[in-house]
């Protein structure tokens, strides 16, 4: 075994059941700090920081849409190693138009998903995104369902 097929072993044992443990019931704080700045809290103790001029963290919808993102990003790597596609790389660039009077909803999101490595076809990328967002996806199904999702996809060298 080469020291690729050691870490593509490795994340799917990491990757095996993590749907399975998440927890149904998930908690958090928010505690205000000054001016417009505030920390959140994890149940498991993980931290960020929301502040609405963006001197001191992020703003609460760039934190949407990097939730988005990750929720995203995890679901695909785990089915596309599932589908035997060796990742070297993965990356995903998310941008989103927001209306412009409030309630400053999302109304469109834009991704770019790019990922070098092998084994990679145009059905098992499109079938990584399905499943993400047809049944896996917590964040992108807890979101409007007007919303408009488009997904873009780029195989780099």
């Amino acid at each position: 075994m080469n020291e690729h097929d050691d870490v593509v072993a490795k994340l799917e044992d990491s990757l095996k059941g993590y749907k399975e443990k998440v927890m149904t019931t998930t908690k958090g704080w928010l505690e205000w700090d000054k001016d417009l700045i505030f920390v959140g809290r994890t149940q498991r103790g993980y931290e960020i920081d929301f502040d609405a001029r963006v001197e001191w963290g992020c703003m609460p919808t760039e934190g949407l849409l990097l939730s988005f993102a990750g929720c995203m990003g995890i679901d695909m790597v785990s089915f596309l190693t599932k589908m035997r596609c060796k990742l070297t790389k993965f990356k995903i660039d998310i941008e989103g138009e927001r209306n412009p009077t409030p309630p400053q909803y999302y109304k469109e999101i834009r991704i770019t998903v790019r990922m070098s490595g092998e084994g990679f076809t145009e059905k098992k990328i499109q079938r990584a995104v399905s499943l993400s967002q047809e049944k896996y996806c917590s964040v992108y199904n807890s979101l409007r369902k007007d919303l408009k999702v488009t997904v873009d996809y780029v195989i780099e060298d």
